[in-house]
């Protein structure tokens, strides 16, 4: 009995002086918290979704889930290979909007000159250890060496899928200004970045960048967290103006009545990212399924339709190529337009959309 609880002591210690690593963030203070508590969605210690909304479902097995990720079937990851085209970010014609995904959430955004970036991922992983959810094999192309200078860094929220400590350093001499959601620059000082380069938004906050740029967070359905407690920072998704064009940058959400209202305040979207993977019948309420995310670009007013959140880390224990198949499939009955690019592939607004079903043999 003595033997087992020194044991179960010792490992209780281990696990929480390895949370107090700079991966996993700090929890916001000092005037940071003061402004999170002066939020309308901010409530009872924790930021809140416009509408009650369970992480997961309550007849959800935590320990079975557990042993589900662990012991996941092999088609959650591709057999060979990915596919992938290796562009110069930095000469790439920007005339008109142009977009290049990196997998899963992380894409380069160039319009005349000005380079936004979301939610980069290039360490390989998207967890706080190196040996879990690893990027698919040939996913993992583009780093922060490849990227130009960065105008503008978006970061969603703090998960480590959107957030990742590694790809921040090595990213942070580029990067001229960071926008985010409330509360998440407690991690980006605690990480080195300087206060004066991060602007935190709340929902429906709106900044001015330039004559030709805007950006303005609102809502999503979701929740946040690095660590054993949640919400205490927001998750939003991001409404870019650039140069005449309406990008809608999705981050993660659930299906609920705020992307009609998006696209009735800020619509019609020249073109919508919005992620079609990583869903689960256990948390229906913070990841749509892929045929929802077709009625959400529709809420959105989308005239294009590009899929992200999918092509990079199995999060989920459906197969690998199974949210972009399913997808395509929606917006062939609903008559929606979707561009699929390669890793690397070059979209430009009002141009070129690729279509190519690359993933399939």
């Amino acid at each position: 009995m003595i033997t087992t609880f020194s044991i179960l002591a010792i490992l209780a210690l281990g696990i929480f002086l390895f949370m107090q690593t700079a991966v996993f963030g700090k929890h916001p203070s000092g005037k940071r918290l003061e402004r999170i508590q002066q939020s309308p969605n901010y409530k009872d210690g924790s930021f809140q979704n416009l509408h009650p909304t369970e992480v997961m479902v309550k007849d959800a097995s935590m320990i079975r889930m557990i042993r589900d990720f662990f012991n996941k079937p092999k088609n959650t990851e591709p057999e060979e290979p990915l596919p992938s085209i290796q562009t110069n970010l930095n000469t790439m014609d920007d005339t008109k909007p142009s977009i290049v995904w990196f997998g899963h959430s992380s894409y380069l955004i160039k319009s005349k000159g000005k380079n936004i970036l979301v939610d980069p991922v290039f360490s390989g992983n998207a967890s706080p250890v190196s040996f879990f959810a690893k990027a698919f094999e040939g996913a993992n192309g583009y780093g922060a060496k490849d990227m130009p200078v960065i105008d503008i860094l978006v970061i969603t929220h703090d998960h480590y899928d959107h957030l990742d400590y590694k790809t921040i350093l090595a990213l942070q001499t580029k990067v001229k200004k960071i926008y985010t959601s409330l509360g998440v620059g407690v991690d980006l000082e605690h990480w080195g970045i300087s206060a004066d380069k991060i602007v935190e938004m709340d929902w429906n906050q709106n900044q001015k960048i330039s004559n030709t740029v805007e950006l303005t967070a609102v809502p999503a359905r979701h929740f946040s967290g690095r660590g054993f407690t949640r919400s205490k920072t927001l998750w939003s998704a991001f409404v870019l103006s650039i140069d005449g064009y309406k990008i809608f940058i999705g981050g993660d959400s659930g299906y609920d009545t705020h992307f009609k209202t998006i696209g009735e305040q800020h619509g019609p979207f020249d073109i919508v990212m919005l992620e079609a993977g990583q869903y689960g019948v256990n948390w229906p309420n913070i990841h749509m399924m892929p045929e929802v995310t077709i009625t959400a670009a529709k809420d959105l007013r989308a005239k294009v339709l590009m899929p992200v959140h999918w092509g990079k880390f199995a999060l989920a224990m459906h197969n690998w190529d199974d949210p972009i198949n399913r997808v395509v499939q929606e917006a062939h009955k609903q008559n929606i337009k979707l561009t699929t690019p390669l890793i690397g592939e070059v979209v430009v607004l009002d141009s070129i959309y690729p279509e190519k079903e690359w993933w399939k043999k």
